[in-house]
C-alpha cells in the first residue's frame, strides 16, 4: 500500500515529467535543435565522375511563433554555408495547423527563400498545405496557388509535373517536380483528394539518358517510381513528428511506417524522405528533429 506522502509524492513526479516532456516536444527540439542531416550515395546508373550535393528543405510551415520570417533567414543562412550544387524546395511553406499567435504570409516567407544560393539554382515544388490554405484554387481545381505565385514572384521556379535539364562538370542530370498527389480536398463533386500529379507525363519530358532526380512532396509515389530515376527526394511526412526507436505512432501516408523517414531502398530505387522543419496539426516533435538534407551523389 502506498501511504499518502508517497502518493503525493508519485503525482508530483508525473505532473514534473509530463510538464518537462512537453517543454522539451514543444519548445526544445522544434525550435533549438535543427540540425543538418547528411547522406552520400551512388545511386544505380549514376555517371561515373558526376558529383553533386543538394541541399533541401521541407515542411517549412510558416507561422508565429514556431516558424518566424526571422527563422526562415536563419535556416537558409544554415543552407548556403553547406556549399550546395543545387537547392530544392520540397513543399508546404503555408501553415498546416490553428495554433498559431499570428499568421506569416506568402510574401513574409518568400522574401528570406529569395536568398537561397546555389550555382545550379534553386528549384521547388508545392505540398498539400499550398493547396489546402488556397481557398480561390480549391474552388477553381486549379492553380496557380498564392505559393506558388509568391516563389516566382521572388526568382524560385516552382516545378508541377515538368522537368528541368542542369548541367555540371559535363554531365547532364534532370530534376523532375511532380504536382500534389493530394492537392483538391473533397468536395460534393469530388468524393476524396484528388491529385494532380502525372509522373508519366514528367518522364515523357525527359529527352536523354541523363539521370533523373524526382522531387515529390508526398512519398507515397514510390512505389510507382520507375528504376529509369536516380533518386526520389520528398517530404509530408515529417517523420511521424514522432518517432520512439525507429517508428513513428502516426504517419500521413497510406503505407504508414514503410516511407515514414529516411532512406529507403527498394528494387534498386531509392527514396530519401526530410523530417522537415516544421509542423502540422500540433506543434510537437519528439525524437525527429527539425532537419535540412545535404544529399551528396556520386
Amino acid at each position: 500500500m502506498i501511504n499518502r506522502r508517497g502518493f503525493l509524492r508519485f503525482v508530483g513526479g508525473s505532473f514534473l515529467s509530463v510538464a518537462a516532456f512537453s517543454a522539451y516536444a514543444v519548445g526544445i527540439e522544434p525550435m533549438l535543435l535543427t540540425h543538418v542531416k547528411h547522406y552520400a550515395l551512388t545511386p544505380p546508373h549514376w555517371p561515373a565522375g558526376l558529383k553533386l550535393r543538394i541541399v533541401a528543405l521541407a515542411d517549412i510551415h510558416a507561422c508565429r511563433p514556431w516558424m518566424t520570417p526571422e527563422r526562415i533567414a536563419s535556416l537558409v543562412e544554415d543552407a548556403n554555408a553547406l556549399q550546395p550544387d543545387l537547392i530544392v524546395l520540397l513543399g508546404d511553406y503555408i501553415a498546416g495547423m490553428p495554433l498559431v499567435t499570428g499568421p506569416v504570409t506568402p510574401s513574409q516567407w518568400a522574401s528570406p527563400l529569395s536568398g537561397l544560393k546555389a550555382p545550379l539554382g534553386v528549384l521547388s515544388i508545392l505540398g498539400n498545405h499550398d493547396w489546402w490554405g488556397d481557398g480561390f484554387a480549391q474552388r477553381a481545381g486549379a492553380g496557380p496557388t498564392i505559393a506558388r505565385k509568391a516563389l516566382e514572384k521572388v526568382g524560385i521556379p516552382v516545378l508541377e509535373n515538368d522537368v528541368v535539364r542542369l548541367e555540371k562538370d559535363g554531365h547532364g542530370v534532370w530534376i523532375a517536380g511532380l504536382a500534389d498527389q493530394l492537392a483538391l480536398l473533397p468536395t460534393r463533386d469530388r468524393a476524396g483528394f484528388t491529385g494532380l500529379d502525372d509522373l508519366d507525363g514528367i518522364l515523357a519530358k525527359v529527352s536523354d539518358a541523363s539521370p533523373v532526380i524526382l522531387l515529390a512532396h508526398e512519398p507515397d509515389i514510390f512505389p510507382t517510381v520507375p528504376w529509369r530515376v536516380s533518386l526520389t527526394l520528398s517530404g509530408h511526412t515529417h517523420g511521424g513528428q514522432v518517432r520512439l526507436f525507429g517508428y513513428s505512432p502516426v504517419v500521413p501516408s497510406r503505407f504508414g511506417n514503410r516511407y515514414a523517414y529516411g532512406h529507403v531502398v527498394e528494387n534498386d530505387r531509392n527514396l530519401i524522405v526530410s523530417g522537415g522543419l516544421g509542423f502540422s496539426i500540433v506543434p510537437v516533435r519528439f525524437g525527429v528533429r527539425p532537419e535540412i538534407l545535404s544529399i551528396d551523389l556520386g
